[in-house]
């Protein structure tokens, strides 16, 4: 059975999941399938809760800033290496057309 933790993390999910069950006696096995997660993510969640409290899930079921900035980056780092490889090969082209 889950305990007062569970259910902080619970409502925290809300906005991710959609409503949530109602009575915290569910199994946890059986609170993950409701959710669509995996059970070991609930307690993940709960060790997050413990060690971080409040801190623990910033936002309303959004990624933290500096998450989105790291994939922006990785995304665009991604086209630059794509677009300097076009590049490398279209100079090779042309320096075989001068000689």
């Amino acid at each position: 059975m889950f305990d007062d933790e569970a259910e902080g993390i619970h409502r925290r999910v809300q906005t991710r999941s959609g409503p949530v069950a109602r009575d915290m006696q569910k199994q946890p096995s059986d609170l993950a399938r409701e959710l669509g997660v995996r059970r070991n993510q609930l307690y993940k969640w709960k060790d997050q809760l413990s060690r971080r409290g409040e801190q623990a899930f910033p936002g309303h079921g959004r990624r933290e800033a500096s998450r989105d900035e790291v994939t922006r980056l990785r995304q665009e780092l991604e086209q630059v290496k794509q677009e300097r490889d076009i590049l490398k090969k279209a100079a090779a082209y042309f320096a075989k057309e001068l000689k």
